[in-house]
C-alpha cells in the first residue's frame, strides 16, 4: 500500500504541474494562485515553476506561526509542481483559435481535478497552500471558505496588478474544481488506517468521505497544492 500511495503522489503532482501548464497554454485565464505565480514570473523574469517552487517554500514560512507541520508530500509537493510546469510548458504548445483554447481548457480543469484527487487521498499531507488556509481557519475559528476566499481574493488581486492573466478560465476553475475533486476524491482515498500500516473496516467504509489529514471535515474547494 505504501508503494501505491508513493505512486499515487508522485502522478499526482505530476499531472497538477502539467494541468498548469496547460492553463497557460490555454490563455483564457488562471486560478488565482497561479495568476500571482505568473505575475512574480513576469516581473521577475523566472520561469513559472521556479516562481510556484520559490512561492511554496515562502507560504511554508507562514506555517510557523500558525503551528503546521509539513509532511513528506508536502514538501514533494512544493518542489514537483514547479518542476513539472515548466516540463509542460516546454513540451505543449500555444494555441491562437479559440476551439484549441477552448479544448485545452477544459482538460486542464479535468486533469486539475484528478491530480488533486490523487496527491489529497494519497494522506501525505497537504500542499503548501491548503495548510495555510487550514491553518489560518484553525487559528482564527474562521470556515476554510472564508479563509480560501480571504487568502485567494489577495494573491488573484496582486497578480492581476503584477500582470497575470485573468479570464473565462478563472471563473471556470472557480466552479468546476471543488465538485470534480468532490467525485474524485473516494477513487483515490486511501483510508486512514493504511497510514499505520493497518485497514480496518471502518476506516474503508468511510475512505470516500474527503478529510484533512488532521481528520477535521475539508471542503474540497480549498484544496490545492
Amino acid at each position: 500500500m505504501l508503494s501505491r500511495r508513493l505512486l499515487q503522489l508522485f502522478v499526482g503532482l505530476a499531472i497538477y504541474g502539467i494541468s498548469l501548464a496547460m492553463f497557460i497554454r490555454a490563455g483564457l485565464g488562471l486560478d488565482p494562485w497561479d495568476v500571482f505565480h505568473q505575475g512574480l514570473a513576469g516581473l521577475s523574469g523566472f520561469s513559472i515553476g521556479t516562481v510556484v517552487v520559490a512561492v511554496s517554500f515562502l507560504v511554508l514560512l507562514l506555517w510557523i506561526p500558525l503551528r503546521q507541520k509539513p509532511g513528506f508530500g508536502t514538501l514533494a509537493n512544493a518542489v514537483l509542481v514547479g518542476v513539472f510546469a515548466d516540463v509542460g510548458l516546454a513540451l505543449i504548445p500555444a494555441f491562437s483559435h479559440l476551439g484549441g483554447q477552448i479544448a485545452m481548457l477544459a482538460g486542464a480543469v479535468v486533469l486539475n481535478g484528478i491530480a488533486s484527487a490523487c496527491y489529497i487521498g494519497a494522506r501525505f499531507g497537504p500542499g503548501p497552500r491548503d495548510g495555510l488556509m487550514t491553518g489560518l481557519a484553525r487559528r482564527t475559528g474562521w470556515s476554510v471558505r472564508l479563509s480560501r476566499t480571504l487568502i485567494e481574493v489577495v494573491v488573484l488581486g496582486i497578480g492581476w496588478l503584477l500582470g497575470g492573466s485573468v479570464g473565462v478560465g478563472t471563473v471556470v476553475y472557480a466552479l468546476a474544481i471543488g465538485p470534480l475533486v468532490q467525485l474524485m476524491l473516494p477513487w483515490f482515498m486511501v483510508p486512514a488506517a493504511v497510514q499505520d500500516g493497518v485497514v480496518a473496516p471502518e476506516s474503508v467504509k468511510g475512505a470516500g468521505e474527503p478529510q484533512s489529514l488532521e481528520s477535521e471535515p475539508l471542503e474540497p474547494t480549498a484544496l490545492r497544492p
